[in-house]
């Protein structure tokens, strides 16, 4: 019997996050639902990189355009970015997944940059995973 053969783990992995607004229009909810969506297939992608080995996993979450978009979906999706970290920072901890921003953080609120910073130092010490958040780039 052949043996199959197994591909090796990517070291880095980098993903565009878009789409999110199309899925909740194809469903007929208002655009945050999607974003929202694309928290959790983000969780998901995250839990899956770390249990195979993958040592970095960017992901580019919202550039410089996306502040042309409507006032409330920008304000959500500064929202949905406050609760993730304070609900996701201490599982990416416990997980040793080292949480790192990239991008120019000029036009977030004193309070988000507080948090990025927080949460970037708060798992500096991570080495299973190194997952890069690149924004407003």
């Amino acid at each position: 019997m052949a043996k199959a053969s197994v591909a090796p783990v990517p070291r880095h992995i980098a993903i565009v996050m878009d789409g999110n607004g199309r899925w909740a229009r194809r469903r007929l909810l208002p655009r945050i639902a999607g974003h929202r969506q694309g928290v959790e297939a983000l969780r998901a992608c995250i839990r899956a990189c770390a249990e195979r080995g993958v040592q970095a996993l960017t992901v580019f979450a919202f550039s410089s355009e996306n502040w042309s978009r409507p006032d409330e979906e920008v304000r959500g999706l500064m929202q949905l970015m406050a609760r993730a970290l304070v609900r996701e920072v201490p599982e990416l901890r416990e997980n040793r997944i080292r949480l790192r921003f990239v991008g120019e953080r000029a036009g977030l609120s004193a309070k988000l940059q507080q948090g990025l910073a927080q949460a970037g130092s708060g798992t500096a010490a991570g080495t299973r995973l190194l997952l890069n958040v690149c924004f407003n780039d």
